[in-house]
Parts: structure tokens; sequence; C-alpha cells
């Protein structure tokens, strides 16, 4: 259980860091959702850019079975490089957004 609250201590710094630059365009906010009963975590961009409507997700992990899922990653760096860097061992991160088949080739976790 130790691990498991390091790593939704890790995810939430990274989350949290993200979310603290605002977008350089339009009137746009970005949301932090933390779901810790069920161990979801999610930064989104929504507002509106002139008469350009803006919603996406720039970050989505999930942590299951005592791995974290990472199920959507906008990021330039790649969370997973963030999170080896904090010490969470490559099989303990799942990349979900690459098909099953090609998970054993990432070098990560396959699920």
């Amino acid at each position: 259980m130790e691990k498991i609250e390091q790593y939704r201590t890790y995810i939430e710094q990274i989350i949290k860091d993200y979310g603290s630059v605002k977008p350089s365009y339009g009137n746009v906010d970005v949301q932090i959702l933390f779901d810790h009963e069920h161990d979801h975590y999610q930064l989104s961009s929504i507002g509106w850019d002139d008469d350009q409507r803006i919603y996406g997700c720039l970050l989505h992990l999930d942590i299951k079975d005592g791995k974290i899922w990472i199920q959507h990653d906008g990021t330039e760096i790649g969370i997973a490089k963030e999170l080896v860097a904090l010490s969470v061992p490559k099989e303990d991160i799942v990349l979900a957004y690459h098909p099953p088949y090609k998970r054993p080739h990432t070098g990560y976790s396959v699920g």
C-alpha cells in the first residue's frame, strides 16, 4: 500500500505542475481532476479561443493492480519518463494508449 500512496503522490505532483501553466491563447481553463476513491487522475483544457471551442485531455492516468496505467499522454517529454526519473520501475508503468500487442516492445509493462 505504501507503494501505491507514493505513486499517487508522484502522479498528483506531475499533474499539478502541468496544471499550473495556463495556455497562452484564448480564454482557456486548465482543470485538474483527481478521483482518489477509484485512482483516476486527469488534466484537461476547457474554454474558448475566439469562436473556437477548446476541450481536450492532456493527461489521463489510472492506478490499477499496483501499476500506473497511462491512458493518454499529451506532453512533449512523456510522463512515463518523468515517472521513471522519480524511481517508478518501468515494470510498474503501462502505456495503455498502445494496443496490447505492441506493449511487449515498449520497454514498459504489458498490463
